[in-house]
């Protein structure tokens, strides 16, 4: 709780005094109910300060009268924390159902935008009906018929829960009963489970689910002619998106460059990991899982790194708008819910414009976005290129840790650089890889044959020439 009231007032998180401003903190809790819920908390000053109130039967009573002026009719966890000067924290939390929205009290619907709540406006209010009025044809919302509750990865439902009551969005009056647990979330029609809580939790998915897909490649040069590492695989969204990660750690190459003389290497990846993480959750969320054989891809070249999913971007959306302020309309918003329950997505509706953010602080170009062919993409340029000393020539992947091994070491055979790569190319190719590096002027070596040894060059500056110096001093 203390850990809720530092972070301060936000979407989710709003204090009050006392509960003699129960009525307001109704508005607002109605309004969170219009985003994806959050909790208030009496007894917490609007500057964070924890004073505390007195809790009664009577509190509770006025509590539970107002709350039955919420309509649709809606679950609110209320909890109580108890201080060292005898007073009590009184927590009012809930989880909505996004099928249900918009909620409204005593026949008027809010909004919760930051830490402020408001009246909802009209357009926005029958947006939301419309939507209500069209769950139904989602296919996330359709039941699984031949999937059960034990079907069903236990230990991922446990870890959201524990992370989404870390988080502040999940009240810590859940339970453990997984079938109660999936219906809070809104996984469950009718004590049947929906599409979207086998992508979610699910841990079979052939044949029924083969676009619980993910493609993981990393490509030779800056076409897909050449593997040096490549993966397929089912799995639930939260798995997917685990392998993706491990992927990137194991496959994203370090960024560095090369000054006259000198090789530096920066234990940086070649792109921020926060963005390509973004860029991957928001795939996961948006994407058409009504493709059967549609999937998350994701490919490494030398020059780029690129993101696709299958299907097109909402109706009035551009792949400049993505880069701007724009409404968001999550083609699976159960799915993105739970993610963000999840505290996985951080704010609701940003993603895109985060993706950009995290490049930018890291010195990298602004992405780019992208639709083709019923597919969305996002690619990912570097900017720390390795950069010849001749030029501006870009270096390719294996170019690159070839200058590495050799910035480490005074001299390497043409054995010991193939064993020190990793995935090494067929020896002609190597070796046309360093007569490249040494027609750019970057490396060199000594020796015949197989007794021929690799090594760097290293520049240092030479003292002016003889001659022209002897003409300076004639000029004089």
């Amino acid at each position: 709780m203390e850990r809720i009231v530092r972070t301060g007032e936000s979407e989710t998180v709003e204090f009050k005094k006392s509960t003699a401003q129960l009525r307001p903190a109704m508005e607002t809790l109605c309004g969170m109910l219009n985003r994806f819920g959050g909790q208030v908390l009496f007894g917490v000053s609007p500057e964070g300060r924890i004073v505390g109130q007195s809790v009664s039967d009577k509190t509770f009573r006025g509590v539970s009268e107002l709350i039955r002026h919420l309509e649709p009719p809606v679950y609110i966890a209320q909890s109580r924390v108890e201080l060292d000067n005898g007073k009590e924290i009184l927590i009012l939390q809930t989880t909505p159902n996004l099928e249900q929205r918009p909620y409204v009290f005593e026949g008027r619907p809010y909004q919760r935008i930051g830490s402020s709540t408001s009246i909802m406006p009209q357009k926005t209010y029958q947006r939301l009906i419309e939507e209500r009025s069209n769950n139904l044809f989602r296919w996330e919302n359709k039941l699984a018929p031949d999937y059960s509750f034990q079907d069903l990865d236990r230990e991922e439902i446990f870890r959201t829960i524990r992370l989404g009551i870390q988080a502040g969005r999940i009240p810590e009056s859940i339970g453990n009963d997984v079938p109660d647990i999936l219906n809070r979330l809104g996984l469950v029609k009718n004590h049947k489970l929906s599409n979207a809580g086998v992508v979610l939790f699910g841990t079979t998915f052939l044949p029924n689910f083969p676009q619980c897909h993910l493609r993981l490649a990393h490509f030779r040069g800056i076409n897909k002619s050449s593997f040096l590492d490549q993966r397929q695989m089912e799995g639930n969204a939260f798995r997917l998106l685990e392998e993706a990660m491990l992927f990137l750690r194991r496959n994203l190459p370090v960024s560095g460059r090369v000054i006259p003389g000198l090789f530096e290497r920066e234990d940086e990846p070649l792109f921020p990991l926060e963005a390509l993480r973004e860029a991957l959750v928001n795939a996961f969320c948006h994407r058409d899982y009504t493709i059967i054989g549609g999937a998350v891809s994701l490919a490494i070249y030398d020059d780029r790194l690129e993101i696709w999913s299958d299907g097109i971007l909402p109706y009035e959306l551009t792949p400049e708008l993505l880069k701007q302020e724009h409404s968001s309309k999550p083609r699976n918003p159960i799915i993105a819910k739970v993610f963000y329950l999840r505290g996985i997505i951080e704010s609701w509706g940003r993603g895109t414009q985060k993706i950009v953010e995290l490049c930018l602080k890291a010195g990298q170009p602004e992405p780019e976005f992208g639709e083709k062919a019923g597919s969305v993409w996002v690619r990912f340029l570097p900017n720390d290129l390795l950069v010849p000393q001749q030029g501006t020539q870009d270096l390719s992947y294996h170019q690159r840790e070839i200058l590495e091994i050799l910035s480490r070491e005074a001299s390497v055979p043409f054995r010991g650089i193939r064993e020190r790569i990793p995935n090494p190319p067929p020896d002609r190719s190597l070796r046309e890889e360093l007569y490249h590096l040494k027609k750019l002027g970057l490396i060199d070596f000594s020796g015949f044959g197989r007794g021929a040894s690799w090594h760097l060059i290293r520049k240092t500056s030479e003292p002016p020439n003889k001659t022209e110096n002897k003409a300076g001093k004639r000029q004089k």
